[in-house]
């Protein structure tokens, strides 16, 4: 149902009007003109294996931030396996964390899993639904020995959460957002005086590591997984989730040294974590290949979201930063390098996403992706491999009920929603800080490019009054760095988009986006972020869940037999939306 109604919306939004002075189509190309040959017959032998996953992910790495895109950053060993495998050129992921890591490890959109806003903070009791199914648990039911090294950043506030009970036989590295690279002092802060250790051994809090640099330890970590594991019992997948480069901006001095000549004290530390990643990576290609994995290995590279460009990043030409809905923020930086792929050395421009790694990594681990209800995903190793047409032809980007009260039949264009079908994007809402920033441009604060967007005459409102606009349309494949609007031009395109939006948000899910608990403070539980609601606690909140929704549906019940009940029962749903909203 979702590729028919995919595919009949494409033929009405077919047609590309290019004389509009934007950019024009690149296609699929080949690096070096040739076909692989002599690498079908290793690919088509090792199909008939399940595959070692090697999946990286990297924090907050922007679309300029690798050797390949911009020569000034030194990612020889990135540059080289992306030249050796397939570079991911139309590639989409979440404007920030939370959101993005669920997607991956459970396939299935923001709407779907009730991480529509924000992230998830350390004193939040929240997490992954308990009800949904994850990549990792599928691959450890076909037969994978399943770890995860690094940032996990999706809720802890009861075991439950935790990753050794989300599929991970082990886990080494940090339970929340943003942490120390050093482990000195308290590692990690949620506000002022909100700060504890943040550094776990499977479910025990690692202490003693203070002073070692994370991505040193992380990878030492994952090396020690690899060299330890034994191919001919089972295959493995790793998730190696480094914490790098998301601030604080803390580099050995020694990698500085090579960026000297930037100007910008951010950017030169940011780039000098970059090429930390860089020797991660090789470090764990190493052990790929000493341990013998590397020729029945799947690599994976990716960015969680876009970068912050005045902490160091840089998504240039890109439009727009971390935190919002531009492609600055949500186009990201990834490949695949495999001895598996038929087709190497090469550039795809189909639409990948996020959520696609969990069919496509299942589906090589031989698993039954039908098994996964639900899933927002699609088998995109055909696209990546041998280089067919995507299955996917639209991405969700979210819609955030929190920022706006959802009451027009249709759709209200000041909710904040991002859509893509076909070449066609469209923005409602506040999509966030517009701004192009070049390299380079801001050796202190961002002064003025910070309100640079509010400038521009298309982000005024479609009468030409000076109110806040709401609603922009844009051909991505003809102006990736969207800068020509044709949300007047073309109407009947911004109705269609509005229509598949409104059919998104009619199969959502409640935001669960509750407020901070105090018994999560670290000085409660000997200065470390750990769970904190015990089972005993646990099984009385879900209790009380269990009551309050018994209590909705009596309260339903009765508001159909009594109009007087149905008008109380209607401000007492308006207030609680109006008090959501505040939140």
């Amino acid at each position: 149902m979702r590729a028919a109604a995919a595919t009949s919306l494409l033929v009405v939004l077919s047609v590309v009007h290019l004389h509009l002075g934007c950019c024009g189509y690149r296609d699929e190309r080949r690096i070096d003109g040739k076909d692989d040959v002599e690498n079908d017959t290793a690919a088509a032998k090792g199909a008939r294996k399940q595959p070692h996953i090697i999946f990286i992910l990297i924090d907050d790495q922007g679309f300029n931030d690798i050797g390949y895109h911009n020569p000034s950053i030194k990612t020889p060993t990135l540059d080289k396996l992306a030249a050796e495998g397939v570079k991911l050129e139309n590639y989409y992921v979440q404007p920030i964390c939370t959101p993005s890591r669920s997607q991956l490890l459970t396939g299935r959109y923001q709407i779907h899993t009730g991480l529509q806003h924000s992230i998830i903070r350390p004193s939040q009791p929240s997490c992954l639904p308990p009800h949904l199914d994850t990549l990792p648990q599928r691959l450890r039911q076909a037969g994978y020995a399943t770890h995860m090294v690094g940032k996990w950043h999706l809720g802890f506030y009861t075991k439950a959460c935790l990753p050794t009970r989300k599929g991970f036989d082990s886990f080494f590295g940090s339970l929340t957002g943003s942490v120390d690279y050093y482990r000195c002092f308290y590692g990690s802060c949620d506000g002022p005086g909100l700060c504890g250790y943040d550094l776990h051994d499977n479910e025990s809090v690692a202490w003693g590591h203070e002073g070692k640099y994370s991505t040193t330890l992380f990878t030492q970590r994952a090396r020690k997984i690899l060299q330890s594991h034994d191919p001919t019992r089972q295959p493995i997948f790793l998730l190696l989730s480094l914490q790098a480069v998301h601030t604080p901006l803390q580099p050995p001095k020694s990698y500085i040294y090579p960026y000297r000549g930037m100007a910008d004290v951010a950017r030169r530390k940011f780039a000098a974590m970059v090429s930390t990643v860089d020797e991660a990576v090789r470090n764990v290609t190493y052990a790929l290949r000493k341990s013998g994995l590397y020729r029945d290995s799947v690599i994976v590279y990716s960015t969680d979201n876009g970068a912050q460009p005045f902490t160091g990043g840089s998504n240039w030409p890109l439009r727009g930063r971390k935190g919002t809905y531009w492609e600055g923020g949500i186009r990201g930086v990834a490949f695949v390098h495999s001895p598996l792929l038929r087709r190497r050395r090469r550039v795809s421009n189909a639409l990948v996403h996020i959520t696609d790694w969990f069919p496509t990594l299942l589906g090589l681990a031989g698993g039954n992706v039908s098994q996964s209800q639900g899933l927002d995903g699609f088998d995109v190793w055909g696209a990546i491999s041998e280089g067919k047409v995507s299955p996917r032809q639209e991405i969700l980007h979210n819609i955030d009920p929190l920022h706006k009260l959802l009451e027009l039949p249709m759709w209200d264009t000041s909710v904040q929603a991002a859509i893509r079908v076909g070449d066609w994007k469209l923005l409602t809402g506040d999509p966030g800080h517009g701004e192009w920033v070049p390299p380079q441009v801001l050796p202190t604060l961002a002064g003025r490019w910070w309100n640079l967007e509010r400038a521009l005459p298309s982000l005024r409102s479609q009468n030409g009054s000076e109110g806040v606009k709401n609603i922009w349309l844009f051909n991505i494949s003809a102006d990736p760095y969207e800068r020509c609007d044709l949300s007047r031009q073309r109407p009947e395109v911004v109705r269609h988009l509005l229509a598949r939006l409104a059919h998104y948000n009619r199969t959502a899910v409640p935001v669960h986006f509750p407020p901070d608990d105090p018994r999560a403070h670290p000085d409660r539980h000997g200065g470390a972020w750990v769970p904190w609601i015990d089972q005993i606690q646990e099984r009385d909140l879900d209790q009380d869940q269990d009551r309050a929704k018994t209590y909705q549906q009596k309260v339903q019940q009765k508001n159909k037999k009594c109009r007087l009940c149905k008008l109380k029962a209607f401000f007492h749903k308006l207030n609680t939306r109006i008090m959501s909203s505040r939140i």
